[in-house]
């Protein structure tokens, strides 16, 4: 690791205080990740604008937690750690075991706990299910970050992921509309991985739930479109704490991270390839 990648920014925020602190470095004598934290690399707003670059590799990501969500340099797929492994769902379909190296410009991820148990029945749509973990989340805290793992047999889920781009690179919607392959899948065993921000956490990410998926045989994932299915137990991690690593990067650095694209985030986040508009 070179001497600018060791003094990565790490930006620390607690319920309701904000300390700041430095030198994050994945090697043997970097101090262990703190559990009870949400780790974020960047900002989806750098992600929307086009950042698909990075610094910090899987590898070192894997350093922060177990479970998470996120991309890849160049936008090349989509990202799912489940039980400590990132895998890669490409935009031709496939699911690989994404290399160490492999440079990432946006993720998170943290060291997941079984804090909170939702039985869940009759799910007929992501909005249902976004109910019924906002139920959740309003009884435990709503100022919380949570993760969720979900593992069902989904009686119809359509999840995305999409193939890479090159330097320059566009927005992430004018990417997504190029390069975003969509997949439904019927009557599939599988587990939903996904994090839930806080409302003050709109200029830095998307408010709410962001849901990602991975098969039970490892060979199909991607971005949550839609889904349905009859039962499940959702876990809930709430976790209090929350961390963020700025890339050491002149073009990360270039950004006008004040812009405002929550429309393209929300078009990102929630439209199938017909539908993708943004500003």
């Amino acid at each position: 690791m070179n001497a600018k990648r060791q003094k990565q920014l790490m930006t620390v925020f607690l319920a309701g205080a904000m300390t700041l602190g430095a030198g994050i470095s994945a090697q043997a004598e970097a101090a262990p990740a703190e559990r009870e934290t949400v780790t974020q690399v960047a900002l989806l707003q750098s992600l929307a604008q086009g950042y698909f670059g990075g610094t910090i590799t899987a590898g070192e990501l894997r350093t922060m937690g177990d479970t998470g969500i996120g991309t890849f340099e160049g936008l090349n797929g989509e990202m799912i750690m489940l039980d400590g492994k990132i895998y890669q769902a490409l935009g031709d379909g496939r699911v690989i075991l994404c290399p160490d190296k492999t440079v990432i410009p946006f993720s998170n991820v943290t060291f997941f706990d079984r804090d909170i148990a939702v039985d869940l029945q009759n799910v007929k749509d992501k909005a249902a299910l976004e109910k019924a973990l906002n139920e959740a989340v309003k009884e435990h805290g709503v100022n919380s970050f949570y993760m969720v793992k979900i593992p069902a047999e989904f009686s119809s889920i359509l999840f995305r992921s999409e193939y890479g781009s090159q330097k320059p690179y566009p927005t992430l919607v004018e990417a997504l509309k190029d390069k975003q392959t969509e997949f439904t899948e019927k009557n599939i065993k599988g587990t939903i991985v996904g994090l839930y921000c806080p409302s003050y956490m709109g200029e830095l990410n998307s408010v709410g739930w962001h849901f990602h998926f991975l098969s039970d045989d490892k060979k199909k994932g991607g971005h949550v479109l839609e889904l349905s299915f009859k039962k499940g137990t959702a876990y809930l991690d709430q976790t209090d704490k929350f961390s963020m690593l700025l890339h050491e990067d002149k073009d990360f650095h270039e950004l006008n991270l004040a812009k405002d694209m929550r429309d393209d985030i929300r078009s990102a986040e929630q439209d199938t390839k017909g539908k993708l508009t943004g500003k």
